[in-house]
């Protein structure tokens, strides 16, 4: 306290004495400007002349610096008496040795306000001063300098960035937050002199104080070091001694007992937040989160809460937080209103609602209706608002405001397999042709093995949310490898699938199928080429259960389905027989890019024999979803002519890895694949001759979904088989 009393005396005397001496200088042009506006005769301008040359008694005698200072009253201090000793008690130094250990006593407070403790600790090593050729400065023991400057400050120089001390428990928001918003980060392929690097990581100095306090460290210091790196690179460390997390003390929210009935205690457990928490300011916003969802989840659809207000007591290391909640009146359901009905009205709307009036209102229920309206894909927007009803207390309307979609749509497709050929596909549709949701789709499609047309009526939301009713007319000439059919056909069903939108645990289908088929056959006892009319009934039935995580690339999870089809047919007599398929399909997760799938596949047919089957009825396997390498449906019995005869019961297997690559921005992958399968005679499969393939495909992650490219290779082909197949679609292979 001495020295710095000393320091201060000093100061204000160099301040008088300055002050003294501008008040003399500037008073002597402005006595000279007054005398010469007042005096017009010579004589004045005689004593004028005197008054600046110093002659006249008005005029004071030059200050003289040896006097002693006058006293100002009350001023508090007194004067310093310059020849007195030093307060230390020592004879006054030499003004450069005085420089000399101010310099010393800076460059120590700089090394004491650089380092740390040992509880977190960069420390000094002593002694240690570098002079290089690119920096100066005194080095710590973390490689950083106190003072650190290049010689050449000016040379534009890459940096690299690292952290000290950061404490253990911090989330990974904390690193995702000063990437995004860090100037250092964000400038980090641009390279900048020292001077601008300096100031980029001051700014992150600040926001990794900001970032601190959000995890509860009110009490932080970070410091900025700055060290030689690799080449001209200059390190920037950015040490942090975080101190202790505060901790919430009391936790008032204001209001929450107007609530009804046993509703304050539960909003108070969802909230969540407890005396001697962390004070973590996305806990705080989490809880309020939680509390807002509780609310509008149990009946209070115009609940409210105030910004949190948190009041930190910095010697407690605590805070106090305070949140005012307004919970409103409590309501059940009411009706649904809507002032636009062109698409459908407000009755179809309460179908499509997974709640009924007198319910409970929940908010969760209106956003899956809102959802619910976008999936039809009438109504390109949905905006859905409470409106408490004005003729019955505690039930609430819902206003739904909805925004047409275009209605028609043209649409094609174009796409190549390997023993399929070119296939392109052009589809008209109108999305509520039979209001409400009554779709009409006329499709076409021109093919190398394939020339179809038909008409298809869908009605979604049939009676009940989420129920399909199809309907579909039918004509198609089919000329592969397999067989030949021209087919008339006339089918309808009742569905519940998964969508884009709404991917369903349980799927399950029902419908009957009409055909009329004249198809090329070999006959069984003399192996020649015929050709039979077949007429055939069927009632396909299919359920399905999906505990995967995604509808078009699955990571986690499994499938499993059944069909079932027990069909009639009409050819030389009647006969009947069932049709059956099993598939299973699971999903492993190995690391973050690496997921495992694997697939098996079982059918049978049980009743008549492959003679008597249709061609196009009997099993098939080979192809982009089943067994990759070979062509589509080449693996099976052959007939005389070389090509698939089909059989009355098939095994598939797949396995392949997903490896996601960090390439392109992460919407790459490569996916090695092995298949293997076969098809037999038999109604039962013996698991003899097994037909394998593996390759390599390709895969593209866009916004809708993977696009795929399969390249596969048979391992023991049959004769005749490519040796390189191809394979184009949207989605993975399973």
């Amino acid at each position: 306290m001495g020295l710095i009393a000393y320091r201060y005396r000093l100061l204000m005397l160099r301040f008088v004495i300055v002050f003294a001496a501008f008040s003399l200088n500037t008073a002597q042009p402005l006595l000279a400007r007054n005398i010469a506006q007042n005096i017009d005769s010579e004589s004045a301008a005689d004593q004028l002349d005197q008054a600046i040359s110093g002659d006249m008694d008005t005029v004071q005698e030059p200050l003289d610096p040896d006097q002693p200072l006058t006293d100002f009253p009350d001023f508090g201090v007194d004067w310093p008496d310059l020849n007195a000793p030093s307060p230390d008690n020592k004879e006054p130094q030499d003004p450069a040795e005085a420089t000399e250990r101010d310099l010393e006593m800076d460059r120590r407070l700089a090394e004491d306000d650089s380092t740390q403790s040992e509880d977190g600790a960069l420390r000094r090593e002593p002694g240690q001063q570098e002079v290089g050729q690119r920096q100066v400065g005194t080095r710590l023991q973390d490689g950083g300098f106190v003072n650190f400057q290049p010689l050449d400050a000016m040379a534009e120089r890459a940096y690299e960035i690292s952290f000290s001390g950061l404490p253990d428990n911090l989330g990974s928001q904390f690193s995702e937050r000063f990437q995004s918003l860090s100037a250092l980060e964000e400038y980090k392929d641009a390279e900048a002199n020292f001077a601008q690097i300096k100031r980029r990581a001051e700014t992150d100095r600040e926001l990794v104080e900001r970032l601190l306090r959000i995890e509860g460290y009110y009490d932080a210091i970070v410091r900025n070091r700055f060290a030689a790196g690799q080449g001209t690179d200059i390190a920037v460390t950015i040490a942090v001694t975080a101190g202790p997390q505060y901790r919430l003390d009391t936790i008032v929210l204001d209001g929450i007992d107007q609530a009804q009935e046993d509703d304050p205690q539960q909003f108070r457990e969802q909230f969540g937040l407890q005396s001697g928490d962390v004070v973590n300011s996305d806990a705080i916003a989490d809880a309020r989160t939680r509390l807002d969802q509780a609310m509008a989840e149990n009946g209070y659809p115009f609940a409210a809460t105030d910004q949190p207000a948190l009041v930190i007591d910095h010697a407690e290391r605590q805070g106090d937080l305070d949140i005012v909640v307004t919970p409103g009146e409590k309501y059940v359901f009411g009706s649904i209103l809507m002032t636009n009905t062109e698409l459908f009205g407000p009755e179809h709307a309460e179908l499509i609602a997974r709640f009924d009036e007198g319910d409970l209102y929940k908010q969760s229920d209106i956003e899956d209706l809102r959802r619910a309206l976008v999936a039809t894909g009438l109504v390109s927007t949905a905006a859905l608002q409470p409106v408490a009803s004005e003729e019955k207390p505690g039930v609430v309307d819902i206003s739904a405001t909805v925004t047409p979609a275009p209605l028609r749509t043209i649409s094609g497709a174009l796409g190549y397999g390997t023993g399929e050929g070119l296939r392109s596909e052009i589809n008209w549709e109108h999305r509520n042709f039979f209001p409400p949701e009554g779709l009409i789709r006329l499709t076409g499609v021109l093919a190398t093995q394939e020339q179809s047309g038909s008409i298809t009526y869908r009605r979604n939301n049939f009676r009940r949310r989420d129920n399909v009713l199809n309907g579909q007319v039918a004509l198609s000439n089919i000329d592969n490898s397999a067989f030949e059919a021209r087919t008339f056909s006339v089918s309808g069903s009742l569905e519940r699938q998964s969508n884009l939108i709404f991917q369903k645990k349980w799927n399950w289908s029902a419908g009957f199928e009409l055909l009329a088929s004249q198809e090329r056959d070999i006959d069984g006892d003399n192996q020649t080429t015929s050709r039979d009319t077949f007429f055939i009934g069927a009632l396909p039935a299919t359920l399905s259960y999906d505990a995967s995580d995604d509808l078009l690339d699955p990571t986690t999870g499994f499938r499993l389905s059944a069909r079932l089809s027990p069909e009639a047919s009409l050819q030389s007599g009647s006969f009947f027989y069932v049709r059956s398929q099993l598939d299973g399909s699971a999903y492993f997760p190995v690391s973050e890019k690496i997921v495992l799938a694997g697939r098996a596949r079982f059918g049978s047919i049980v009743g008549a024999g492959s003679n008597r089957i249709a061609p196009s009825r009997r099993l098939y396997s080979g192809g982009g979803g089943s067994v990759r390498g070979y062509g589509f449906q080449r693996i099976g019995p052959r007939d005389v002519n070389n090509d698939p005869a089909g059989g009355r019961s098939l095994v598939e297997f797949s396995l392949e890895a997903r490896v996601r690559l960090d390439i392109f921005g992460g919407n790459f992958g490569v996916v090695p694949f092995i298949d293997a399968g076969n098809v037999y005679t038999e109604s039962l499969p013996d698991f003899s001759g097994i037909r394998y393939g593996t390759g390599l495909g390709i895969r593209y992650y866009s916004a809708f979904g993977p696009i795929r490219v399969d390249v596969g290779t048979p391992i023991n082909p049959q004769p005749g088989d490519s040796r390189i197949a191809v394979y184009v679609s949207l989605g993975q292979a399973f």
